[in-house]
């Protein structure tokens, strides 16, 4: 891996920001082997979809700690090369630390935004991202911009939460920060959201308006396992960020509160062999056209 290829975005003198997913970096990277458990088969999914081979370009957008860029840069081989993007410097860091303990070579980072990724004309072979795109809140530039980078003839393709009642541990969290919180509910459709690209056929038409052909969509599996609700729920608070981001103004002790509450409720999911949490992925797969 080239280090010093690592980019980011200028900023005034003297300016140090903190984006609220630096935050949850290093939680998310505590829980890399729980992650990669989790995400295992639908991550085998993505990149056969996005067809990624070796010698293959690759552009991993919001890569967070890089779990799947590791899985990427093995497939490609070292005749092939990824690029992984974030709009966390601090997530993207732990990534290039993983990616050093892995002793990859064919992995550069750069802190990006991907509404705003500026890579066009850039010929990747394939882009992808592993449960990120939801996040934007503007999902359709954030297509645009994976189309740009492609080549001609390229491959898309991502992940994202389905739907609610697919998805009730999600909704449990969200549901029960808001009321800790004191604020009202919020459609789990709304821009930005855990959910936002689960509303049945949102995201393919979006797809279709990014300019992308021969769109594929279906859902895979992929339900929580932990011992109990409680390592779920410890789990969410070091790398939520969303819902990390709506308990934070509170109080210490009221946090604890609304992190129990979470906790007691979703131990309706115990099983005999530990705790699973019903969880449902949607896979897209797309070309951008020759």
């Amino acid at each position: 891996m080239n280090t010093s290829r690592t980019e980011a975005a200028p900023q005034a003198a003297n300016v140090v920001f903190i984006h609220p997913w630096d935050k949850a970096a290093a939680g998310w990277n505590s829980h890399a082997a729980a992650i990669h458990e989790w995400l295992a088969e639908a991550t085998a999914a993505m990149l056969g979809a996005a067809r990624i081979g070796p010698g293959a370009r690759v552009l991993d957008i919001a890569a967070g700690s890089g779990d799947q860029t590791l899985a990427i840069a093995r497939c490609v081989g070292a005749h092939g090369h990824v690029l992984a993007t974030d709009v966390s410097a601090a997530i993207l860091a732990l990534a290039r630390d993983n990616a050093r303990a892995a002793d990859l070579h064919n992995i550069d980072t750069r802190v990006a935004d991907a509404q705003t990724l500026g890579l066009e004309g850039a010929g990747f072979d394939a882009a992808v991202s592993r449960l990120g795109l939801m996040f934007c809140e503007a999902p359709l530039d954030a297509l645009r911009e994976a189309r740009a980078a492609l080549k001609p003839g390229g491959r898309f393709s991502a992940l994202v939460f389905s739907q609610p009642q697919h998805n009730p541990c999600l909704g449990v969290l969200m549901n029960t920060a808001l009321r800790h919180a004191g604020l009202p509910p919020r459609s789990p459709y709304a821009p930005g959201a855990l959910m936002s690209l689960g509303e049945p056929g949102l995201l393919a038409r979006l797809l279709h308006t990014a300019g992308f052909s021969g769109i594929e969509m279906r859902t895979i599996a992929a339900p929580f396992h932990w011992p109990t609700s409680r390592d779920y729920v410890d789990f969410v608070r070091t790398s939520g960020t969303p819902i990390m981001e709506i308990l934070a103004p509170l109080p210490a002790a009221a946090q604890r509160a609304a992190w129990d509450d979470m906790a007691a409720q979703l131990k309706v999911f115990d099983t005999p062999g530990g705790w699973v949490g019903p969880n449902e992925l949607l896979l897209c797969a797309a070309a951008c056209p020759l």
